[in-house]
C-alpha cells in the first residue's frame, strides 16, 4: 500500500498544481487571505522537503516546478497588483 498511497499523494499533488495552473486568475493573495498559503508556499515546502530527502531544489527551481515556468515570467503575465482591500483582509487575518 505504500507504494500506491505514495502514487496517490503524487498525482494528487499535479492535480493541484494544474488546477493552479488552469486558475491563473486567482491571485497568490487571495490564496493566502482564504487558505494561508500560496504557489510560492507550495515552491518553499517543495524545496525544504527535496533537501530533507538529500536533493538541491533551491527556491527559484522550486517556484518555476511550482508555476510551470520561471517565476519572473508568470508574475509579469499574470500577477496583478494587491488592491487596497485585498491588502487589508491580508493583514486583519495576520495580526
Amino acid at each position: 500500500m505504500s507504494d500506491t498511497k505514495t502514487e496517490i499523494e503524487a498525482a494528487t499533488f499535479r492535480r493541484l498544481l494544474a488546477h493552479l495552473d488552469n486558475n491563473k486568475d486567482v491571485q497568490n493573495i487571495d490564496l493566502m487571505i482564504l487558505a494561508n498559503f500560496c504557489r510560492n508556499c507550495l515552491a518553499k515546502w517543495y524545496s525544504a522537503e527535496a533537501s530533507e530527502r538529500g536533493e538541491q531544489v533551491d527556491y527559484e527551481q522550486a517556484r518555476e516546478i511550482i508555476y510551470g515556468m520561471p517565476y519572473s515570467e508568470w508574475k509579469e503575465k499574470y500577477q496583478l497588483e494587491a488592491t487596497p482591500e485585498q491588502m487589508e483582509k491580508f493583514n486583519a487575518r495576520n495580526k
